[in-house]
């Protein structure tokens, strides 16, 4: 073969690879971030379609000023209802923090120890999950038990469980992920197992605990345990990229709020208005985080506080996608919002 020919196969071969490489970079998100950044936050949020969101609501609390909302897009599609800044939303993981919470007030009363093993709280389980009597209440709450995640077992968003024991059933006898308290990784059959003991030890629902201990004393009444428990009307529609239903009105055991609720409790949990006092708030700090995202099919939450412009920002986006780029968009609209609210402050 001459060095002619061998120099034009060179050429198509790296022709080649840069088209084949080409096609796999990520361009919704390269247009997204080098877009030019819009002057207010409404201006951004109005681009929720381009992200390829249904609908949208952002809340933006700066204590210097009243609370604000924003939203584009459909609070269902369907009927073309708009966005509704005070639709019912499920929070997906977000719930943790109350969960943590919850488990922190409760330690806090004595009424149960961080360092007991499950096998105290879970007898009844006792060789169903590895090293039991080596995971203590503690590495729940941090994601360090190395019980694997009931929700990456038998394409669980395919055909999701209805009831916790459903769920627990898909990791019991299933082997460890590391031995406890070696690694993080994060599970929610961990919150799952809290839930439970909470229950145990207060004899009730978790929600209900919940709803005095933390909901009550900060008069939010606008966050709720269950879709049962809602007027389907009052929730935010969900999507999932490629299917044609609502996903609004699937039992997924996950709590559900306004943005204004999920906000007001984000701000207490930061400045400590949620605890009894500074002994309760050092216990939290040295168990979990003061802020949380979260996504379910048709859901995704971002909560967060942010100290140097003292300003929570929630947001709501009803479409996602697992295999797309549907969390990343949501990030990327998230970080510029925050932009724009900086440049105001």
């Amino acid at each position: 073969m001459n060095k002619v020919k061998t120099k034009m196969i060179i050429r198509f071969i790296l022709l080649f690879g840069t088209l084949v490489s080409m096609y796999f970079i990520p361009w919704p998100l390269i247009k997204a971030r080098l877009a030019a950044l819009p002057n207010t936050a409404q201006e951004q949020v109005d681009k929720a379609a381009d992200y390829g969101f249904d609908g949208i609501i952002v809340y933006v609390d700066n204590k210097e000023n009243e609370p604000k909302f924003y939203t584009s897009g459909y609070k269902n599609r369907e009927s073309k209802t708009p966005t509704d800044p005070n639709s019912l939303f499920k929070i997906a993981s977000v719930g943790k923090l109350y969960t943590a919470l919850a488990i922190t007030k409760l330690a806090y009363q004595d009424r149960i120890s961080l360092d007991k093993t499950l096998d105290y709280y879970f007898p009844e389980l006792t060789g169903r999950i590895e090293n039991m009597d080596k995971i203590t209440v503690r590495m729940l709450v941090q994601h360090r038990s190395g019980i694997p995640d009931y929700t990456r077992f038998n394409d669980y968003w395919s055909h999701p469980k209805e009831t916790d024991k459903e769920r627990l059933e898909l990791v019991l006898d299933k082997p460890a992920h590391f031995k406890p308290n070696k690694k993080f990784k994060y599970s929610n059959t961990n919150y799952l197992l809290l839930s439970k003991i909470i229950e145990k030890i207060t004899g009730e629902v978790k929600f209900n605990f919940i709803q005095k201990e933390i909901l009550e004393p900060l008069n939010l009444k606008n966050t709720y345990g269950s879709i049962k428990d809602v007027n389907l009307d009052d929730v935010m529609s969900g999507y999932y990229v490629g299917y044609e239903f609502d996903l609004k009105a699937d039992d997924n055991g996950l709590m559900l709020a306004t943005a204004e609720d999920l906000g007001a409790f984000i701000r207490a949990l930061n400045n400590g208005s949620v605890f009894k006092n500074k002994e309760e708030q050092t216990l939290y700090e040295s168990l979990y985080k003061y802020e949380h995202t979260g996504m379910i099919p048709g859901f995704q939450t971002i909560a967060k506080y942010h100290e140097d412009i003292d300003t929570v920002i929630i947001q709501f986006t009803n479409t996602t996608n697992f295999n797309g780029y549907n969390w990343s968009l949501s990030e990327i609209m998230y970080k510029r919002i925050l932009r724009i609210i900086k440049k105001e402050n």
